[in-house]
């Protein structure tokens, strides 16, 4: 991979306390693992030497307020237009500061480590290319890779990773299906919360804490 291009990591953070709906649990509990989460993705981010700079998009402000402390980029946002005007507005940052590429991370895959996204950046074939790591129920995208950003629009929650495959090759971009487990492993339901928990590392701790 070329040392020059400038990679920009996207997460669009939905209210923590509007989020995770179908894990049933009182708003307090649904916010600490939300945060949980938050922190655990960005952290790994941040260790990355591929990428250059962090967003975040969210109208939260625990979220904001991880953001700041963190030292990522915050770009506040209405929410009421969705997933994929967040990220546009991330978009337009990115491409003001000179990026040439993107990856779009969800807030709830915290078990991605540093080597995921080296590993995902591997498949990486020519300057036109649109990669996608799916959900592990293959009902979403949990990793979106752009290059250059603006090669194509987002299609979140539209039966999201297919529609990016299809939307690529029409824009003429070389893409890729990958499976990689941990950024596939996101929390949707309680079920994919349980199977977090049963990892043996510190966030799955934190996570299990969290709940009782």
């Amino acid at each position: 991979m070329s040392s020059k291009l400038r990679i920009g990591a996207i997460i669009p953070v939905k209210t923590f306390s509007r989020a995770k709906t179908r894990l049933s649990m009182s708003s307090e509990k649904t916010e600490k693992v939300c945060k949980i989460m938050l922190e655990s993705v960005l952290g790994t981010l941040l260790q990355s030497e591929i990428i250059e700079r962090v967003v975040i998009v969210s109208k939260d402000e625990t979220a904001l307020g991880i953001g700041k402390k963190l030292g990522v980029v915050e770009i506040y946002d209405h929410e009421e237009l969705g997933v994929n005007n967040a990220v546009s507005l991330a978009d337009d940052y990115l491409l003001r500061e000179g990026f040439d590429s993107t990856i779009v991370f969800p807030q709830d895959i915290p078990l991605i480590q540093v080597d995921d996204i080296e590993a995902l950046l591997n498949f990486r074939l020519k300057n036109r290319c649109v990669l996608v790591v799916p959900s592990r129920k293959f009902d979403g995208t949990n990793a979106l890779f752009r290059m250059p950003l603006d090669v194509m629009e987002t299609h979140y929650d539209e039966d999201s990773y297919k529609i990016h495959l299809d939307t690529a090759e029409k824009r003429n971009a070389t893409s890729s299906l990958v499976l990689i487990r941990r950024i596939m492993l996101d929390v949707d339901d309680l079920s994919d919360l349980n199977l977090i928990m049963s990892y043996n590392v510190p966030v799955s701790k934190s996570l299990s804490d969290a709940l009782t």
